[in-house]
Protein backbone atom coordinates (compact mmCIF):
# COMPACT_ATOMS: atom_id res chain seq x y z
CA UNK A 1 0.00 0.00 0.00
CA UNK A 2 1.46 3.34 -1.07
CA UNK A 3 0.44 6.83 -0.03
CA UNK A 4 1.87 9.74 -1.98
CA UNK A 5 2.69 12.76 0.14
CA UNK A 6 1.35 16.04 -1.09
CA UNK A 7 3.36 19.24 -0.83
CA UNK A 8 1.04 20.61 1.82
CA UNK A 9 1.79 23.59 4.00
CA UNK A 10 2.24 22.27 7.55
CA UNK A 11 3.13 25.61 9.04
CA UNK A 12 0.43 25.87 11.68
CA UNK A 13 -1.31 23.23 13.75
CA UNK A 14 -2.54 22.97 17.33
CA UNK A 15 -0.98 21.14 20.26
CA UNK A 16 -3.42 21.77 23.07
CA UNK A 17 -3.43 25.56 23.34
CA UNK A 18 0.03 25.82 21.71
CA UNK A 19 0.55 26.88 18.12
CA UNK A 20 3.81 25.56 16.69
CA UNK A 21 5.65 25.78 13.37
CA UNK A 22 8.69 23.65 14.18
CA UNK A 23 11.04 22.46 11.47
CA UNK A 24 14.54 21.30 12.52
CA UNK A 25 17.35 23.77 11.95
CA UNK A 26 20.62 22.48 10.46
CA UNK A 27 22.74 24.33 13.01
CA UNK A 28 20.76 22.80 15.88
CA UNK A 29 21.20 19.36 14.35
CA UNK A 30 24.95 19.92 14.10
CA UNK A 31 24.93 21.07 17.73
CA UNK A 32 23.14 17.84 18.65
CA UNK A 33 25.90 15.90 16.87
CA UNK A 34 28.49 17.63 19.06
CA UNK A 35 26.46 16.82 22.18
CA UNK A 36 26.40 13.16 21.20
CA UNK A 37 30.15 12.85 20.64
CA UNK A 38 31.42 10.12 22.95
CA UNK A 39 27.84 9.10 23.82
CA UNK A 40 26.29 7.78 20.60
CA UNK A 41 28.46 5.61 18.42
CA UNK A 42 29.32 6.60 14.86
CA UNK A 43 27.63 3.52 13.43
CA UNK A 44 28.93 2.04 10.17
CA UNK A 45 27.31 2.42 6.76
CA UNK A 46 27.91 -1.10 5.52
CA UNK A 47 27.40 -2.52 2.02
CA UNK A 48 25.15 -5.57 1.86
CA UNK A 49 26.40 -8.04 -0.72
CA UNK A 50 23.28 -10.21 -0.52
CA UNK A 51 20.75 -7.43 -0.97
CA UNK A 52 22.87 -5.62 -3.54
CA UNK A 53 22.98 -8.77 -5.69
CA UNK A 54 19.30 -9.49 -5.18
CA UNK A 55 18.18 -6.04 -6.34
CA UNK A 56 21.05 -5.19 -8.70
CA UNK A 57 21.69 -2.06 -6.65
CA UNK A 58 24.23 -0.68 -4.20
CA UNK A 59 22.37 -1.44 -0.97
CA UNK A 60 23.96 -0.10 2.22
CA UNK A 61 22.89 -0.69 5.81
CA UNK A 62 23.09 2.08 8.40
CA UNK A 63 23.74 -0.11 11.45
CA UNK A 64 21.99 1.69 14.30
CA UNK A 65 21.54 -1.74 15.86
CA UNK A 66 25.21 -1.42 16.89
CA UNK A 67 24.59 1.47 19.28
CA UNK A 68 25.42 0.79 22.91
CA UNK A 69 21.70 0.64 23.70
CA UNK A 70 21.19 -1.27 20.43
CA UNK A 71 19.03 1.35 18.72
CA UNK A 72 19.19 4.93 17.43
CA UNK A 73 16.97 6.10 20.31
CA UNK A 74 19.99 7.02 22.42
CA UNK A 75 20.53 10.01 20.11
CA UNK A 76 17.27 11.82 20.76
CA UNK A 77 16.96 10.80 24.40
CA UNK A 78 20.40 12.02 25.40
CA UNK A 79 20.10 15.21 23.35
CA UNK A 80 16.81 16.07 25.06
CA UNK A 81 17.82 15.25 28.63
CA UNK A 82 21.19 16.96 28.28
CA UNK A 83 19.35 20.17 27.29
CA UNK A 84 17.45 20.40 30.59
CA UNK A 85 18.24 23.15 33.07
CA UNK A 86 19.55 22.34 36.54
CA UNK A 87 16.13 23.11 37.98
CA UNK A 88 14.45 20.74 35.53
CA UNK A 89 17.00 18.02 36.21
CA UNK A 90 16.34 18.27 39.93
CA UNK A 91 12.63 17.57 39.38
CA UNK A 92 13.40 14.33 37.58
CA UNK A 93 12.05 13.10 34.26
CA UNK A 94 9.25 10.81 33.08
CA UNK A 95 8.94 8.94 29.77
CA UNK A 96 6.79 6.34 28.04
CA UNK A 97 8.26 3.75 25.71
CA UNK A 98 7.77 0.37 24.08
CA UNK A 99 11.41 -0.37 24.92
CA UNK A 100 14.08 1.35 22.85
CA UNK A 101 13.38 4.93 23.92
CA UNK A 102 13.31 3.64 27.49
CA UNK A 103 16.84 2.29 27.14
CA UNK A 104 18.08 5.57 25.71
CA UNK A 105 16.44 7.50 28.52
CA UNK A 106 17.78 5.10 31.16
CA UNK A 107 21.30 5.42 29.75
CA UNK A 108 21.06 9.22 29.74
CA UNK A 109 19.67 9.32 33.28
CA UNK A 110 22.55 7.23 34.62
CA UNK A 111 25.20 9.18 32.71
CA UNK A 112 23.80 12.58 33.75
CA UNK A 113 22.73 11.37 37.23
CA UNK A 114 19.09 12.34 36.83
CA UNK A 115 16.24 10.31 38.33
CA UNK A 116 13.77 8.97 35.78
CA UNK A 117 10.48 7.07 35.88
CA UNK A 118 9.91 4.98 32.76
CA UNK A 119 6.43 3.73 31.82
CA UNK A 120 6.36 0.70 29.50
CA UNK A 121 3.45 -1.42 28.16
CA UNK A 122 2.91 -4.61 30.11
CA UNK A 123 3.61 -6.89 27.06
CA UNK A 124 7.08 -5.35 26.58
CA UNK A 125 9.56 -8.20 25.97
CA UNK A 126 11.46 -9.18 29.12
CA UNK A 127 14.76 -8.64 27.35
CA UNK A 128 13.98 -4.95 26.83
CA UNK A 129 12.91 -4.50 30.45
CA UNK A 130 16.13 -6.05 31.70
CA UNK A 131 18.17 -3.80 29.39
CA UNK A 132 16.44 -0.70 30.79
CA UNK A 133 17.22 -1.85 34.30
CA UNK A 134 20.84 -2.47 33.36
CA UNK A 135 21.40 0.89 31.66
CA UNK A 136 19.51 2.97 34.21
CA UNK A 137 20.66 1.31 37.42
CA UNK A 138 19.60 3.27 40.49
CA UNK A 139 18.47 6.23 38.38
CA UNK A 140 15.66 4.45 36.50
CA UNK A 141 12.35 3.29 37.95
CA UNK A 142 10.23 1.09 35.64
CA UNK A 143 6.42 1.03 35.70
CA UNK A 144 4.64 -1.55 33.52
CA UNK A 145 1.09 -0.56 32.60
CA UNK A 146 -1.49 -1.05 29.86
CA UNK A 147 -1.31 -3.05 26.65
CA UNK A 148 0.15 -0.50 24.20
CA UNK A 149 2.54 2.42 24.05
CA UNK A 150 -0.47 4.74 24.08
CA UNK A 151 -1.66 3.24 27.40
CA UNK A 152 1.79 3.76 28.92
CA UNK A 153 1.90 7.28 27.51
CA UNK A 154 -1.38 8.26 29.19
CA UNK A 155 -0.22 6.87 32.54
CA UNK A 156 3.12 8.67 32.28
CA UNK A 157 1.45 12.00 31.57
CA UNK A 158 -0.74 11.64 34.67
CA UNK A 159 2.33 11.16 36.88
CA UNK A 160 4.23 13.89 35.11
CA UNK A 161 1.45 16.45 35.60
CA UNK A 162 0.78 15.40 39.18
CA UNK A 163 4.41 15.65 40.33
CA UNK A 164 5.65 18.46 38.09
CA UNK A 165 8.33 16.32 36.43
CA UNK A 166 9.76 16.84 32.94
CA UNK A 167 8.30 14.64 30.23
CA UNK A 168 10.72 13.20 27.66
CA UNK A 169 8.58 12.33 24.66
CA UNK A 170 9.79 9.39 22.53
CA UNK A 171 9.32 11.25 19.23
CA UNK A 172 7.23 14.44 19.30
CA UNK A 173 9.85 16.79 20.77
CA UNK A 174 12.21 19.26 19.08
CA UNK A 175 15.35 18.03 20.83
CA UNK A 176 14.39 14.41 20.21
CA UNK A 177 13.94 15.07 16.49
CA UNK A 178 17.22 16.99 16.29
CA UNK A 179 19.03 14.13 17.99
CA UNK A 180 17.59 11.51 15.63
CA UNK A 181 18.46 13.76 12.69
CA UNK A 182 22.15 13.14 13.34
CA UNK A 183 21.67 9.74 11.66
CA UNK A 184 21.12 11.65 8.43
CA UNK A 185 24.22 13.77 8.92
CA UNK A 186 26.34 10.66 9.38
CA UNK A 187 24.96 8.93 6.28
CA UNK A 188 25.79 11.91 4.08
CA UNK A 189 29.28 12.18 5.56
CA UNK A 190 29.93 8.44 5.23
CA UNK A 191 28.64 7.92 1.70
CA UNK A 192 31.19 8.33 -1.10
CA UNK A 193 28.45 8.76 -3.70
CA UNK A 194 25.17 10.63 -3.91
CA UNK A 195 22.38 8.58 -2.35
CA UNK A 196 19.28 7.94 -4.43
CA UNK A 197 17.01 6.34 -1.83
CA UNK A 198 16.87 6.12 1.96
CA UNK A 199 14.36 3.75 3.55
CA UNK A 200 13.53 4.70 7.14
CA UNK A 201 11.28 2.90 9.66
CA UNK A 202 8.40 4.95 11.03
CA UNK A 203 6.74 4.55 14.41
CA UNK A 204 5.96 7.93 15.94
CA UNK A 205 8.05 9.63 13.27
CA UNK A 206 10.99 11.10 15.19
CA UNK A 207 13.71 9.46 13.11
CA UNK A 208 11.89 9.95 9.81
CA UNK A 209 11.22 13.64 10.41
CA UNK A 210 14.77 14.38 11.56
CA UNK A 211 16.48 12.37 8.83
CA UNK A 212 14.22 13.66 6.04
CA UNK A 213 14.95 17.25 7.10
CA UNK A 214 18.70 16.70 6.80
CA UNK A 215 18.37 15.27 3.32
CA UNK A 216 15.95 18.00 2.29
CA UNK A 217 18.58 20.57 3.27
CA UNK A 218 21.76 18.81 2.13
CA UNK A 219 20.72 16.25 -0.51
CA UNK A 220 17.30 17.25 -1.84
CA UNK A 221 17.36 14.79 -4.74
CA UNK A 222 17.47 11.82 -2.37
CA UNK A 223 14.09 10.12 -2.03
CA UNK A 224 13.18 9.33 1.58
CA UNK A 225 10.73 6.42 1.90
CA UNK A 226 8.98 5.85 5.23
CA UNK A 227 8.11 2.25 6.14
CA UNK A 228 5.47 1.12 8.65
CA UNK A 229 4.10 -2.29 9.66
CA UNK A 230 0.88 -3.14 7.84
CA UNK A 231 -0.96 -3.56 11.13
CA UNK A 232 -0.06 -0.09 12.46
CA UNK A 233 -0.16 2.38 9.54
CA UNK A 234 -0.59 5.53 11.64
CA UNK A 235 1.62 7.83 9.54
CA UNK A 236 0.37 6.39 6.24
CA UNK A 237 -3.23 6.89 7.32
CA UNK A 238 -2.59 10.41 8.57
CA UNK A 239 -0.87 11.50 5.35
CA UNK A 240 -3.65 9.93 3.28
CA UNK A 241 -6.28 11.75 5.38
CA UNK A 242 -4.25 14.99 5.31
CA UNK A 243 -4.61 15.24 9.09
CA UNK A 244 -3.07 13.45 12.06
CA UNK A 245 -5.32 10.46 12.65
CA UNK A 246 -5.60 8.17 15.66
CA UNK A 247 -6.01 4.48 14.80
CA UNK A 248 -8.57 2.70 16.95
CA UNK A 249 -6.81 -0.67 16.73
CA UNK A 250 -3.26 -1.69 15.84
CA UNK A 251 -1.24 -4.90 15.50
CA UNK A 252 1.45 -4.69 18.21
CA UNK A 253 3.93 -7.29 16.94
CA UNK A 254 6.37 -4.72 15.52
CA UNK A 255 6.45 -3.08 18.92
CA UNK A 256 9.18 -0.57 18.09
CA UNK A 257 7.04 0.94 15.31
CA UNK A 258 3.46 0.43 16.46
CA UNK A 259 1.71 3.54 17.74
CA UNK A 260 -1.92 4.55 17.38
CA UNK A 261 -1.07 8.20 16.72
CA UNK A 262 2.10 9.83 15.41
CA UNK A 263 3.45 13.13 16.73
CA UNK A 264 2.03 16.48 15.66
CA UNK A 265 5.48 17.85 14.88
CA UNK A 266 6.63 14.67 13.18
CA UNK A 267 3.46 14.44 11.08
CA UNK A 268 3.92 17.99 9.81
CA UNK A 269 7.52 17.33 8.79
CA UNK A 270 6.94 13.88 7.30
CA UNK A 271 4.00 14.92 5.13
CA UNK A 272 6.22 17.63 3.68
CA UNK A 273 9.55 15.85 3.24
CA UNK A 274 8.85 12.14 2.75
CA UNK A 275 8.62 10.95 -0.84
CA UNK A 276 6.25 8.12 0.11
CA UNK A 277 4.87 6.15 3.03
CA UNK A 278 4.59 2.40 2.51
CA UNK A 279 3.57 -0.54 4.65
CA UNK A 280 4.87 -4.09 4.85
CA UNK A 281 3.15 -7.22 6.25
CA UNK A 282 4.33 -8.44 9.64
CA UNK A 283 4.95 -11.90 8.18
CA UNK A 284 7.34 -10.44 5.63
CA UNK A 285 9.16 -8.64 8.46
CA UNK A 286 9.56 -11.99 10.22
CA UNK A 287 11.03 -13.60 7.13
CA UNK A 288 13.52 -10.72 6.85
CA UNK A 289 14.55 -11.21 10.49
CA UNK A 290 15.33 -14.86 9.75
CA UNK A 291 17.13 -14.00 6.51
CA UNK A 292 19.32 -11.39 8.20
CA UNK A 293 20.27 -13.83 10.91
CA UNK A 294 20.97 -16.75 8.56
CA UNK A 295 22.61 -14.88 5.68
CA UNK A 296 24.13 -11.72 7.22
CA UNK A 297 24.69 -12.83 10.85
CA UNK A 298 22.73 -9.73 11.92
CA UNK A 299 20.24 -9.87 14.79
CA UNK A 300 17.44 -7.33 14.45
CA UNK A 301 14.16 -6.59 16.16
CA UNK A 302 10.98 -6.42 14.04
CA UNK A 303 11.18 -2.63 13.59
CA UNK A 304 14.82 -2.99 12.53
CA UNK A 305 13.81 -5.26 9.65
CA UNK A 306 11.13 -2.98 8.17
CA UNK A 307 13.29 -1.18 5.64
CA UNK A 308 14.82 -4.29 4.09
CA UNK A 309 11.42 -6.00 4.06
CA UNK A 310 9.98 -3.39 1.73
CA UNK A 311 12.69 -3.45 -0.96
CA UNK A 312 10.73 -6.00 -3.02
CA UNK A 313 8.10 -3.31 -3.59
CA UNK A 314 10.75 -1.02 -5.12
CA UNK A 315 12.77 -3.61 -7.08
CA UNK A 316 12.33 -1.85 -10.43
CA UNK A 317 12.90 1.67 -9.05
CA UNK A 318 16.11 0.98 -7.14
CA UNK A 319 17.87 -1.06 -9.82
CA UNK A 320 21.31 0.45 -10.35
CA UNK A 321 20.77 3.01 -7.57
CA UNK A 322 22.55 3.84 -4.31
CA UNK A 323 20.21 2.76 -1.53
CA UNK A 324 20.45 3.11 2.25
CA UNK A 325 18.31 1.08 4.64
CA UNK A 326 18.22 2.11 8.28
CA UNK A 327 18.62 -0.94 10.51
CA UNK A 328 17.13 0.78 13.52
CA UNK A 329 17.56 -1.68 16.38
CA UNK A 330 18.46 -5.17 17.59
CA UNK A 331 16.55 -5.46 20.86
CA UNK A 332 14.89 -8.76 20.01
CA UNK A 333 13.88 -11.23 22.71
CA UNK A 334 15.06 -14.76 21.85
CA UNK A 335 11.82 -16.14 23.31
CA UNK A 336 10.01 -14.63 20.31
CA UNK A 337 11.90 -16.82 17.83
CA UNK A 338 9.17 -19.46 17.58
CA UNK A 339 6.53 -16.80 16.89
CA UNK A 340 8.77 -15.12 14.30
CA UNK A 341 9.29 -18.42 12.46
CA UNK A 342 5.57 -19.19 12.61
CA UNK A 343 4.57 -15.80 11.20
CA UNK A 344 7.16 -16.12 8.44
CA UNK A 345 5.84 -19.56 7.41
CA UNK A 346 2.26 -18.31 7.40
CA UNK A 347 3.26 -15.34 5.26
CA UNK A 348 5.07 -17.58 2.75
CA UNK A 349 2.06 -19.89 2.50
CA UNK A 350 3.92 -22.85 3.97
CA UNK A 351 2.04 -23.26 7.27
CA UNK A 352 -1.65 -24.15 7.30
CA UNK A 353 -4.16 -25.02 9.98
CA UNK A 354 -7.29 -27.13 9.53
CA UNK A 355 -10.12 -28.66 11.48
CA UNK A 356 -9.89 -32.28 10.34
CA UNK A 357 -12.89 -34.56 10.88
CA UNK A 358 -11.52 -38.06 11.44
CA UNK A 359 -13.99 -40.88 10.78
CA UNK A 360 -14.65 -42.82 13.96
CA UNK A 361 -13.19 -46.11 12.74
CA UNK A 362 -9.97 -47.98 13.23
CA UNK A 363 -7.14 -46.93 10.94
CA UNK A 364 -8.49 -43.45 10.12
CA UNK A 365 -5.40 -41.65 11.41
CA UNK A 366 -3.08 -44.05 9.53
CA UNK A 367 -5.11 -43.43 6.36
CA UNK A 368 -4.71 -39.67 6.82
CA UNK A 369 -0.95 -39.97 7.31
CA UNK A 370 -0.34 -42.40 4.47
CA UNK A 371 -2.85 -41.32 1.83
CA UNK A 372 -3.84 -37.70 2.50
CA UNK A 373 -0.57 -36.03 3.46
CA UNK A 374 1.98 -35.46 0.73
CA UNK A 375 5.40 -37.14 1.00
CA UNK A 376 7.07 -33.93 2.23
CA UNK A 377 4.21 -32.55 4.34
CA UNK A 378 4.86 -32.33 8.08
CA UNK A 379 2.35 -32.22 10.94
CA UNK A 380 3.54 -29.56 13.40
CA UNK A 381 0.40 -29.19 15.52
CA UNK A 382 -2.22 -31.75 16.52
CA UNK A 383 -4.99 -31.28 19.07
CA UNK A 384 -7.77 -33.86 19.15
CA UNK A 385 -11.19 -32.79 20.38
CA UNK A 386 -13.57 -34.94 22.38
CA UNK A 387 -15.80 -37.07 20.14
CA UNK A 388 -19.09 -35.31 19.47
CA UNK A 389 -20.77 -37.82 17.20
CA UNK A 390 -20.60 -41.46 16.22
CA UNK A 391 -19.53 -40.61 12.68
CA UNK A 392 -16.48 -38.36 13.16
CA UNK A 393 -14.27 -36.56 15.69
CA UNK A 394 -12.58 -33.23 15.02
CA UNK A 395 -8.93 -32.36 15.49
CA UNK A 396 -7.09 -29.10 14.94
CA UNK A 397 -4.07 -29.92 12.76
CA UNK A 398 -1.19 -27.70 11.67
CA UNK A 399 0.65 -28.79 8.53
CA UNK A 400 3.91 -27.37 7.14
CA UNK A 401 4.41 -27.71 3.39
CA UNK A 402 7.61 -27.66 1.37
CA UNK A 403 5.94 -25.66 -1.41
CA UNK A 404 2.88 -23.40 -1.20
CA UNK A 405 1.58 -24.97 -4.44
CA UNK A 406 0.99 -28.21 -2.49
CA UNK A 407 -1.93 -26.67 -0.55
CA UNK A 408 -4.79 -27.13 -3.02
CA UNK A 409 -3.94 -30.76 -3.84
CA UNK A 410 -3.86 -31.45 -0.09
CA UNK A 411 -7.31 -29.89 0.40
CA UNK A 412 -8.65 -31.83 -2.60
CA UNK A 413 -7.46 -35.13 -1.10
CA UNK A 414 -9.03 -34.26 2.26
CA UNK A 415 -12.38 -33.50 0.65
CA UNK A 416 -12.38 -36.57 -1.57
CA UNK A 417 -11.89 -38.84 1.47
CA UNK A 418 -14.28 -36.86 3.77
CA UNK A 419 -11.59 -35.61 6.16
CA UNK A 420 -11.96 -31.89 5.48
CA UNK A 421 -13.70 -29.76 8.09
CA UNK A 422 -12.51 -26.11 8.04
CA UNK A 423 -9.52 -24.21 6.69
CA UNK A 424 -8.48 -21.86 9.52
CA UNK A 425 -5.86 -19.55 8.01
CA UNK A 426 -8.47 -17.32 6.38
CA UNK A 427 -10.70 -17.21 9.47
CA UNK A 428 -8.72 -14.91 11.82
CA UNK A 429 -11.18 -14.96 14.73
CA UNK A 430 -11.43 -18.74 14.77
CA UNK A 431 -7.69 -19.08 14.11
CA UNK A 432 -6.76 -16.94 17.12
CA UNK A 433 -9.25 -18.78 19.33
CA UNK A 434 -8.03 -22.27 18.45
CA UNK A 435 -4.29 -21.87 17.78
Amino acid sequence: MHFETGLLNPNTFILGDLKTTFFPDLEQIKEAAKTLEGVAALTPLMPSLNYSRKFDANVMLKREDLQQVRSYKIRGAFNKINSLTEEERAKGIVCASAGNHAQGVAFACAKLKINGTIFMPSPTPKQKIEQVEMFGGEYAKIVLTGDTFDDAYKASKIECDALGKIFVHPFDDEKIIEGQATVGLEIIEQSKEEIDYVFVPVGGGGLASGLSTVFHLLSPNTKIIGVEPEGAPSMSTSIFNKENTTLSLIEKFVDGAAVQRVGERTFAICKEYLEKMVTVPEGKVCQTILDLYNKEAIVVEPAGALTLSVLDQFADEIKGKNVVCIVSGSNNDITRTAEIKERALLYRGLKHYFIIRFPQRAGALREFLNEILGPEDDITFFEYKKKTSREDGPAVVGIELKDRKDLQPLIDRMKSRNFFGEYLNDKPDLFEFLI
